[in-house]
């Protein structure tokens, strides 16, 4: 099976920055026929798209980060990308990154963002 390992998470002041990364590791052929996406899930609220990026590198954005977010992929390395910028308490959560919508799909094991005030 393909399996995602996540890294980059961690403790941030609100205005600063981090950059998530995802690596999948399988069948290179097949990662990168597929789009990617990163969602994040805050304690007591449901899991939320971030951003997608398609096989092609069409993007798409939450609005409650667009113009600080920023995703993009290494289909050399398997790898996708979140920058995160400006961050705010309210970015606080784990954030998951999934490799494929659907059949087959595959997600990481999520890394902690905290954002302090």
């Amino acid at each position: 099976q393909v399996q995602l390992v996540e890294s980059g998470g961690g403790l941030v002041q609100a205005g600063g920055s981090l950059r998530l990364s995802c690596a999948a590791s399988g069948s290179v052929s097949v990662i990168n026929t597929v789009g990617w996406g990163w969602y994040r899930q805050a304690p007591g609220k449901q899991r939320e798209l971030v951003a997608t990026i398609s096989s092609a590198g069409n993007t798409n954005y939450a609005d409650s980060v667009k113009g600080r977010f920023t995703i993009s992929r290494d289909n050399a390395k398997s790898t996708v990308y979140l920058q995160m910028n400006s961050l705010t308490p309210e970015d606080t959560a784990v954030y998951y990154c999934r490799l494929g919508s659907g059949f087959p799909e595959y997600w990481g094991q999520g890394t902690q963002v905290t954002v302090s005030s």
